[in-house]
């Protein structure tokens, strides 16, 4: 072994391993949304979630049951969430031909296929380790809700799990 393979193996960090028993819990949390276009940190409502579930150490898994809305994790800093409405907007802009809006084509009265494909760029899920009750996320991380359809009524289902 080389001494540069030989340092990475000694840096590995210690493996802290916990027992209990397991646990799960979960709830659905309701968002209104205003605009058309939004993003909205929903992080002080799982973690008021996860801090009063039974679970010390495990996942939460947050759920999105829609699909021209999306979840991500980042910062909630107006100029950055302008630019990344930007973005979307640019990826997928909302006022070009897309089949699932031609009457022809499609059923859909909303005319929102703009806000599924952006929905499709995002996801709908995110998974957030819980350590010591908490969730585990970086200085300037939020789970952001992030609307593409609104104004709308949004469901966030959250499963606690572990021990």
């Amino acid at each position: 072994m080389t001494n540069l393979a030989l340092s990475a193996v000694e840096a590995q960090p210690e493996i802290e391993t916990k027992q209990g028993t397991y646990k799960v819990a979960s709830t659905t949390l309701v968002f209104d949304t205003t605009d058309r276009v939004e993003m909205r940190s929903i992080t002080r409502e799982i973690a008021a979630f996860v801090e009063q579930g039974p679970v010390r150490d495990g996942v939460v898994q947050i759920s999105l049951l829609h699909t021209t809305a999306g979840l991500m994790l980042n910062e909630t800093q107006g100029a950055l969430l302008s630019d990344v409405t930007s973005m979307f907007e640019q990826m997928v802009p909302s006022r070009v031909y897309y089949k699932h809006n031609d009457p022809m084509l499609s059923d859909c009265e909303r005319k929102n296929a703009d806000a599924h494909l952006r929905a499709v760029v995002v996801g709908n899920n995110l998974s957030i380790p819980v350590c010591d009750g908490r969730m585990v996320l970086g200085t300037w991380q939020n789970v952001l809700l992030t609307e593409f359809d609104g104004p709308n009524r949004r469901k966030v289902h959250l499963q606690l799990m572990g021990i």
